[in-house]
């Protein structure tokens, strides 16, 4: 069908061609790179090429990301063929000769758009599937690989810090609104995205982290290494050699990779102070390595920023660099502050005001940074304050730029002194050499705005006297303005209070709607935000809630808010919920509490609706409170008119009214975390259980977890669970496996057979912390992990997995790799919540021991020990370390070569390991430290076994220590059983221990 239409790109051309007019050289379309496999290069290789390498980007993965349809008209994911394969081949090239430049690529491309990019990228490279990439040990990876998992990374925490930017939401125009759902699915996808790359960021930073240990070159994908790859027979061990690719020293990297991490941390810096230091530290190794490399060609960065990022780092960790030669107006005016100098601040504010070498953006800060202290009660900077409010005000003017809001506040509020004041600031920052005429012209003007701002005859007179007023002022325009004040002071009621806040200033030009936007921005005091928006409603009337992109109120209830008439309610209702919603996501509940309260009391006088909504919404603030508090230690059972208010919400039934489904996801979690078992099990309605998936799903949990300990009981109810569950693992008959071997959450299934969408379930999870949940839950996803592995031998172990079925009977729908993600993750964040618990440390060094990750197995089987044992110095438990625990320590050490510590492991099954303990004596190449194990040996025939091969092979000195050890009298084979039980537990002990310090 495709083949026979001719397509209307086909057809523009052919008009184009025959037309006869001149015409601009035809853009070259992307099918025709498909066609022809040397264009791409040559296309690059242009000066100007059109379409530019991000736009063949974009159109390269949008043509291989459609979905296609199947004979029954039913939409299926993109097919894995040959086309789409080359389409995303071409975009990793694309990407290749732009050399993995990030600023480019992030100029250039959309967060999923990217993502998709970057993700390709790992998956041609071969990166391990379903190993998280914090787990991986970049030096043993082939070089391109390893890189890969570093660009991915960088990636991943610049995203993260380039999200955090405030930005200008774009207002559609009338031709644009059909694009809004597109955008808002990007919108969307991109929230997803940014979510799973923000939970994942301390896995990214360990790993960038790691990749500053490697001290050898690095060598990234060219356009011929992906040609390689293309070619199946001979990519087999070029493109993984030490050489492929394109060479990027080491420092080149380190550079670029402490840049970024630096970048993440002064991010973090703003909840946890710690996080500057290591910016810090990380930006003075960007500044050395930079300063020392000889080509900055794969070093992207902005070297006004680093300096701005360093000049910051040194003011919050109150750092002095001794490697600086040169004491920056930064450090300069820092030093001051923290030596409390406050004058000298002040005199360097004025003497700026003649060079201007300290951007107003710094003048401001620290202008901020006082006023944050008058506001945390230290009142005798209210001075200081206002001076150098002063002098920024007069730099302002000098500049010609548009006086402060707080420069009118402080004008309300006269005084004779203050006037002195600013009179003093304007003759000294125009200087004693001759200024230039456009700031005596802009002073001049300043000098008349204040005359015609201030009130008092007195003061007027004061300023129109003074000798800059007469020097600066033309004659006539002196008389002119003398003349209006004389005028004015007959009608001005000298006795008149000023306002008091300058949130109720008059509207003027003086005052700009962008000042007080960025107040309303920054503001979470309610009084505030009304007065301010009440100020901007008569300035303009347009919709103030749209002026930070970062507000969100939940879709949910965006159209019933959108839809009240009163602009300026409608602001109010809109900017409390979105700023309310902030506050919880940062832990701040005062601030949310006070936001959302003001937020009721104006819609009770309206809407019942919304008066409902918010009283949800206040509920869900109150119980994330107190989830809070639990998982920060606190034990308070949560009062019982909270534990009230979550029944009564699961059970509300109201018409037309718009409920958030996370409120009731949380509130099931909340009663399945403080063990309400009885309401969930017994009298939550059933019309909630059929309507409601997380009820329905709080209800199975908290049936089976109450009926544990009889596991025949319990067996009907956990086989409804498994069910429910097998079903969210499940996948649509029309949906194709995707095989691209990425593992993780950004690439969800669109349509789930369950009643609830996997990622959706484990988000649910990650809000549980009730330990019988978890292990509950852990215990259903391993066993369904091993029927749909189908791995006996090796297979992952947990609590009650009996209670479980040990069959499926639609094997093939299930998502195989998702149930091996959700198991990980699972494990993973219980662990989180306790790091203690055996069961769990077992069950994920049992998943670590499966896929073959034999370090960490080992650690996580010495951890479940040493925190039943204290530390070993009690016998572990045979329970935790059952023969089947000790073999798969025994295999772990094998496959790391340290065969001793094999052997000695041999010793502690139930009947001794002979054989398996002699061929791990037998090998020459261990990797352990040898004969300093031999004391840990107390089995008198390993012993015996070691002098004869040490013997045999003629090592003298390692047959006299295995002798010294033989003839250890506690030893002694005739013994009595009680001395020769001790003396193997005082050595396994001990074994243990030093173990844990080799492996912690």
């Amino acid at each position: 069908m495709e083949e026979g239409r001719m397509s209307v790109e086909t057809v523009d051309r052919v008009a184009a061609v025959t037309s006869g007019r001149p015409s601009t050289p035809l853009q070259t379309s992307w099918f025709e790179f498909l066609l022809d496999g040397s264009l791409l290069e040559n296309h690059l290789q242009k000066s100007y090429p059109d379409p530019t390498p991000v736009q063949l980007i974009i159109q390269f993965l949008e043509q291989a990301s459609k979905p296609s349809l199947n004979e029954q008209n039913q939409v299926q994911p993109p097919a894995d063929n040959r086309r789409n394969r080359t389409l995303k081949l071409l975009a990793l090239k694309v990407a290749a000769h732009m050399k993995w430049d990030l600023d480019a690529l992030e100029k250039g491309l959309t967060i999923p758009v990217l993502n998709m990019l970057l993700n390709e990228l790992l998956c041609v490279s071969k990166v391990p599937p379903g190993v998280k990439h914090v787990d991986l040990d970049l030096s043993t990876l082939p070089p391109t690989t390893a890189m890969a998992v570093i660009i991915y990374n960088r990636w991943a925490i610049r995203t993260i810090v380039l999200s955090s930017f405030p930005e200008k939401q774009t207002k559609p125009g009338p031709h644009q609104m059909n694009m809004l759902s597109i955008v808002q699915q990007e919108k969307e996808m991109t929230e997803n995205i940014l979510t799973v790359l923000k939970e994942q960021a301390t896995d990214s930073i360990s790993v960038l982290e790691g990749a500053l240990q490697l001290k050898k070159d690095f060598y990234v994908h060219t356009l011929r290494t992906l040609d390689l790859l293309a070619a199946d027979a001979a990519a087999n061990g070029e493109t993984e050699s030490s050489t492929a690719g394109l060479r990027i020293s080491a420092d080149e990297l380190h550079c670029q990779v402490n840049y970024d991490l630096g970048g993440i941390f002064f991010q973090q810096g703003c909840t946890d102070q710690t996080a500057y230091e290591k910016a810090r530290d990380h930006f003075r190794q960007t500044k050395e390595l930079f300063t020392k490399l000889d080509s900055t060609v794969h070093v992207h960065l902005d070297e006004k920023r680093l300096a701005g990022y360093w000049n910051a780092c040194k003011a919050l960790t109150e750092d002095c660099d001794p490697s600086d030669t040169q004491n920056t107006p930064y450090n300069q005016i820092n030093s001051l502050i923290r030596a409390h100098n406050h004058q000298a601040v002040i005199e360097a504010f004025i003497k700026d005001n003649m060079c201007r070498s300290l951007p107003n953006n710094f003048r401001r800060s620290v202008l901020r940074e006082f006023l944050y202290k008058v506001q945390q009660g230290e009142s005798s900077l209210d001075e200081v304050c206002y001076k150098l409010c002063v002098c920024n005000a007069v730099r302002d003017a000098l500049e010609g730029e548009v006086l402060s809001v707080r420069f009118h506040q402080l004008l309300l509020k006269p005084s004779k002194k203050m006037v002195d004041f600013i009179l003093e600031v304007c003759t000294l920052s125009l200087g004693k050499d001759r200024p230039s005429e456009s700031s005596r012209r802009n002073m001049a003007t300043f000098m008349k705005t204040l005359c015609e701002t201030l009130q008092e005859l007195p003061l007027l007179m004061g300023v129109s006297s003074h000798k800059l007023f007469v020097e600066l002022l033309k004659e006539e325009d002196r008389k002119v303005l003398v003349e209006q004040l004389r005028k004015r002071s007959a009608t001005i009621n000298l006795s008149a209070k000023p306002l008091p806040s300058f949130y109720d200033i008059p509207a003027s030009s003086s005052v700009s709607i962008g000042q007080l936007e960025q107040q309303l921005i920054l503001s979470l005091e309610p009084r505030r935000i009304r007065q301010i928006l009440i100020e901007l409603h008569g300035m303009a009337e347009r919709p103030f809630w749209r002026v930070n992109s970062k507000w969100e109120a939940p879709k949910d209830y965006i159209n019933v808010i959108l839809g009240i008439k009163d602009n300026l309610t409608k602001d109010l209702v809109y900017i409390f919920m979105a700023k309310g919603l902030h506050c919880i996501s940062i832990k701040d509940f005062p601030h949310a509490r006070q936001l959302y309260s003001a937020c009721l009391e104006l819609v009770t006088e309206f809407s019942p609706k919304l008066r409902q909504v918010m009283l949800n919404e206040m509920l869900l603030l109150e119980v994330r409170a107190h989830e809070t508090m639990a998982a920060e230690g606190s034990k308070e059972r949560p009062p019982s008119d909270l534990v009230s208010r979550v029944r009564g919400y699961l059970e509300m039934r109201i018409h037309d009214l718009p409920l958030r489904q996370v409120v009731g996801e949380e509130c099931v979690a909340f009663m399945l975390n403080w063990r309400e078992n009885d309401y969930l099990t017994l009298q939550v309605p059933p019309s909630l259980v059929m309507n409601n998936p997380y009820i329905k799903i709080g209800q199975l949990l908290a049936s089976t977890c109450k009926e544990l300990p009889g596991p025949k009981e319990c067996r009907r109810t956990a086989k409804e669970l498994w069910d429910v569950v097998v079903q969210i693992c499940s996948m649509s008959v029309q949906h194709k496996r995707n095989n691209d071997g990425r593992v993780g959450l950004i690439k969800q299934r669109e349509s789930s057979m369950g009643i609830l969408q996997r990622s959706k379930f484990i988000t649910f999870i990650k809000k549980l912390r009730e330990p019988l949940v978890l292990t509950t839950l852990i215990s259903l996803f391993v066993r369904f992990h091993s029927i749909v592995r189908d791995d006996i031998v090796n297979e992952v172990t947990a609590e009650h997995l009996t209670i479980w079925p040990s069959t499926l009977l639609n094997i093939q729908a299930v998502d195989v790799e998702a149930v091996a993600v959700t198991v990980k993750e699972l494990v993973s964040y219980a662990l989180t919540l306790n790091p203690n618990n055996q069961s769990w440390l077992i069950t994920q060094a049992d998943i670590y021991f499966v896929t073959n990750q034999y370090s960490a197995a080992l650690n996580l089987y010495l951890q479940a020990g040493a925190v039943c044992s204290d530390f070993f110095t009690k016998t572990v438990a045979p329970d935790i370390y059952s023969d089947q625990v000790l073999k798969r320590m025994i295999k772990c050490c094998s496959m790391m070569n340290c065969h001793t510590q094999v052997a000695v492991l041999c010793q502690f099954l139930r009947e001794v390991d002979y054989m398996t303990a002699f061929k791990a004596l037998q090998e020459q190449n261990s990797h352990d430290a040898m004969d300093s194990f031999y004391d840990y040996i107390w089995d008198v025939t390993i012993l015996e076994y070691l002098t004869h091969i040490h013997h045999k092979r003629g090592e003298t000195e390692k047959r006299q220590i295995a002798i010294k050890a033989i003839g250890q009298t506690e030893l002694n084979t005739s013994n009595p059983e009680e001395v020769l039980l001790l003396a193997a537990q005082k050595r396994k002990k001990r074994f243990l221990q030093a173990m844990a310090k080799l492996y912690f």
